[in-house]
């Protein structure tokens, strides 16, 4: 297998379709043109409604070894994606493509559909149990992982053929007018849908609140959906909360927190700056407290960019930033401030960081802080997979994140349950060390050695730096030297560069 430029082999071919080895960041130009869908006929009709889920599929011509997408800004509260499967299984199609932009553990009911070879494979994040399944070799096919503004790229330029996409519409009108910022189940932006509803051969939005024509205000127009399903819940709205929004109270993480901020302090701070906000414990006291400095310094932010909270919205409704930039909320402040306020921006994923456009969002950050499960001597970052191999996180945002911030920040602690994370080599490369200047742990913070300016502005102050090395010896002087995962020779997954050039691969765990 050829070896691509972060030093792994990855084969030419997966699922019977070529990819290009990673050959760096921004090294692969683009070909080809835009995809397009199928050119529609306007209805003569004023209702686009359909009664059942098994009516809609019949009226699109699914067939066996199609592909069907879904969104998920109702994260861990979605009910949709397993109430339309689990009519496409009933309705006996097998090797049905996924098309995801995630999964989270309330999708395990698919676990049995890869079994049963009504799934053949997922193109998509998978958080838990769909990830371990996949791990374990229950799907027929390589999985496919992007980043987010990846599969954007992906749809946009026809590697990914989306036949039917389900959207779902937290409100919708019967003529397909949808938003996310309304009815009992709102989630917030409908951001992740928009790239399907544009190029999918086939729409369909399905609801829990219809109201009358025209809904508003609109996320994704009506020319773009075939067809509107009621049902009587499409999800649960606290489940966008799942996993995130408590500020960590551990001490190390705390710690880590402080260390992270003293570093925006020192080398990026400045009047009109633009930081991602993220949405776990260390990031939201990052967040607070780049705040609480911001408020002492009169500094205000140009933009926040990313996964929304409520310390984000905060700060905007306090004055101490201008526009937040916003593609998923993460809790219901983030839903109704995006409905209230139109400083705060629903965001287009293709917008956000598609590396094959005129310029994302990404590529206007100041600072970008983010987090991993492993990282190595070479700055490279495994967010994907665990220490013992198992697959069981997506891309998200990372890859554009790292790639487009100016100052790009990984904060992790130096060991998770006596397991090294600052390691000589990652199990999986997520994103590679050329796009990461920063990590920083309890211990202290690393400094890529390309960033000069970085270890110069840290001069004289009471942040401990250290060669990576160094932390790494750290780490193992404590827990010994971390095992190699048990996994075969099987690749179970492929991990795409945000340009879709092959960076790593995934292999099954053994005894299983």
């Amino acid at each position: 297998m050829p070896v691509n430029a972060v030093g792994r082999e990855v084969p030419s071919e997966i699922n019977g379709v070529r990819f290009k080895p990673f050959a760096g960041d921004m090294k692969t130009p683009p070909e080809g043109r835009r995809a397009g869908s199928l050119i529609r006929m306007t209805p003569r009709g004023r209702n686009k409604v359909v009664k059942s889920l098994k009516e809609v599929i019949k009226n699109v011509g699914l067939e066996d070894g199609m592909t069907v997408s879904f969104h998920h800004h109702l994260r861990n509260g979605d009910f949709v994606v397993n109430m339309v499967m689990k009519t496409i299984e009933k309705m006996g199609f097998k090797n049905i493509r996924l098309a995801p932009t995630a999964l989270f553990p309330i999708h395990e009911p698919l676990v049995p559909m890869l079994k049963n070879g009504t799934i053949r494979r997922i193109e998509g994040s998978m958080n838990g149990p769909l990830g371990k399944a996949t791990s374990e070799g229950y799907m027929k096919e390589t999985a496919i992982l992007r980043s987010h503004s990846g599969r954007v790229r992906a749809i946009e330029s026809g590697e990914i053929h989306v036949d039917v996409a389900f959207i779902a519409a937290p409100t919708a009108d019967a003529y397909g007018n949808l938003n996310g910022v309304d009815g009992p189940s709102a989630c917030g932006p409908l951001a992740y849908a928009m790239v399907d509803a544009y190029h999918a051969d086939h729409t369909v939005a399905i609801t829990d609140n219809l109201v009358p024509y025209p809904a508003h205000p609109i996320s994704i127009f009506q020319h773009q959906i075939d067809y509107v399903v009621p049902v009587d819940k499409i999800g649960d709205p606290a489940g966008i909360m799942s996993g995130t929004l408590r500020i960590t109270t551990s001490p190390t993480r705390l710690k880590i927190a402080r260390y992270a901020v003293k570093v925006i302090e020192k080398v990026a701070l400045k009047p009109g700056f633009s930081f991602q906000a993220g949405a776990g414990g260390v990031s939201l006291a990052v967040t607070k407290f780049l705040g609480d400095i911001m408020r002492k310094r009169g500094i205000k932010a140009s933009f926040i960019n990313g996964g929304v909270t409520k310390y984000v919205v905060d700060m905007l409704h306090e004055g101490l930033v201008d526009v937040v930039f916003d593609g998923q909320a993460f809790d219901l402040d983030a839903v109704r401030s995006l409905k209230e306020d139109p400083n705060h921006i629903e965001t287009p994923l293709a917008m956000y960081g598609n590396p094959y456009s005129s310029g994302g969002v990404v590529n206007m950050l100041d600072v970008g802080v983010l987090g991993a499960t492993e990282v190595d001597i070479d700055f490279n970052v495994n967010v994907n997979t665990h220490s013992d191999g198992y697959l069981l996180h997506g891309i998200g945002g990372h890859q554009e994140v790292a790639a487009g911030a100016a100052l790009t920040i990984i904060t992790v602690p130096l060991y998770r349950y006596r397991v090294p994370v600052i390691r000589e080599r990652v199990t999986t490369v997520t994103t590679p060390g050329e796009v990461v200047d920063v990590i920083v742990t309890e211990r202290g913070i690393a400094v890529n050695p390309k960033r000069d300016d970085i270890l110069e502005a840290l001069k004289g102050t009471d942040i401990p730096v250290w060669d990576i090395e160094d932390l790494m010896k750290k780490a193992y002087s404590i827990c010994g030297r971390p095992e190699e995962p048990k996994t075969t020779d099987e690749i179970i997954a492929a991990i795409l560069w945000r340009d879709g050039t092959l960076i790593d691969v995934v292999y099954k765990v053994k005894n299983h």
